[in-house]
């Protein structure tokens, strides 16, 4: 099969080309490399089974031309990060909303089976648990730029749902849990890749608020091997899948662990979230996903620990001097 990734330089795009070309498969990249990076895929630049190109997915015409050439499209392409949705809410939603169109746009034209990646952050501030697909969005005032990416990703899948039910097109869509592993970055606001940074460097890990919101972290490998089992099944196709772990930890328990992972004398300081996202910032207390439907459809499950998690960041970051 040949595959579109757009996206495909990102964090978690990365690692779903490197799982694709290791089992055979060929793949082109789009990215215009705004929050990926070419680092992230320099050792497949040469492969013969690789693509590369540096565009976006605001550009129609390209769109286009890579869908036509491809068997499959995996829509990974996206504003992301928290810090990132906060300051340029505008950029944001442009990328996400017209991007999304494009690409389904063209999938149609083309007849293409597409995997819209989503992620958690539909569920807006719904503190319940665990959430499963039909859980309520519970989100926040439009004019706060935080629940911005929420509602975005919230039309991309109602897009992408239509899209199946009103033309037959060959629509996938999972949601990601705070997906955590090598080559992610903090400066985004993704938290497990700073304090492990922090840690390594012995300097204070910011916790914001309380430090008792809980969240749950899935090694990127597990969840690449999710979104594979999902493609690969014909029967999860016109559906949404959750793709994260089921291990809860608090913020503050995190930060303890990270420091004790990594042996570092770092302490840990609690910050408002004021002084990290401005005034207004608003945040979820709990978010835990419901991995019910996808273990029953194709048999996934994350098998890798947070302690392992901890240490591939911490060999990641010390490999490439971040």
């Amino acid at each position: 099969m040949k595959y579109l990734i757009t996206g495909g330089a990102g964090f978690i795009g990365s690692h779903l080309a490197d799982a694709l070309v290791a089992r055979g498969d060929s793949v082109v990249i789009l990215d215009n490399l705004s929050t990926g990076n070419s680092h992230n895929i320099e050792e497949l630049i040469g492969n013969p089974s690789v693509s590369f190109f540096n565009g976006s997915i605001l550009d129609r015409d390209l769109v286009d031309q890579l869908v036509a050439g491809v068997d499959h499209v995996l829509h990974l392409a996206a504003a992301v990060g928290v810090f990132n949705i906060v300051d340029k809410p505008l950029e944001s939603l442009r990328i996400n909303l017209n991007g999304t169109e494009n690409v389904l746009d063209a999938c149609d034209r083309f007849s293409k089976p597409v995997l819209i990646a989503s992620s958690s952050e539909i569920y807006g501030k719904n503190g319940g648990g665990p959430l499963n697909e039909e859980s309520d969005r519970i989100v926040g005032s439009p004019l706060k730029s935080r629940w911005s990416y929420s509602e975005a990703k919230a039309i991309d899948e109602s897009l992408g749902y239509f899209y199946f039910a009103e033309k037959s097109l060959a629509v996938r869509i999972v949601r990601f849990f705070n997906t955590v592993g090598p080559r992610q970055v903090g400066s985004y606001g993704m938290v497990l890749p700073r304090f492990v940074a922090a840690a390594l460097k012995g300097e204070p890990l910011d916790v914001y608020g309380t430090g008792e919101q809980s969240r749950c972290f899935c090694h990127v490998a597990d969840a690449v091997a999710g979104l594979l089992s999902v493609i690969d099944s014909e029967s999860t196709i016109g559906q949404v899948y959750n793709i994260g772990s089921d291990r809860e930890i608090s913020i503050g328990d995190l930060a303890k662990l990270v420091i004790a992972q990594t042996h570092s004398a770092s302490v840990v300081a609690h910050k408002s979230y004021e002084d990290a996202y401005g005034a207004g910032f608003e945040d979820m207390q709990r978010r835990i996903p419901d991995i019910t439907k996808i273990k029953a459809a194709t048999g996934w499950a994350p098998t890798r620990s947070l302690e392992t998690i901890i240490d591939d960041i911490a060999g990641y970051v010390q490999h490439a001097g971040l």
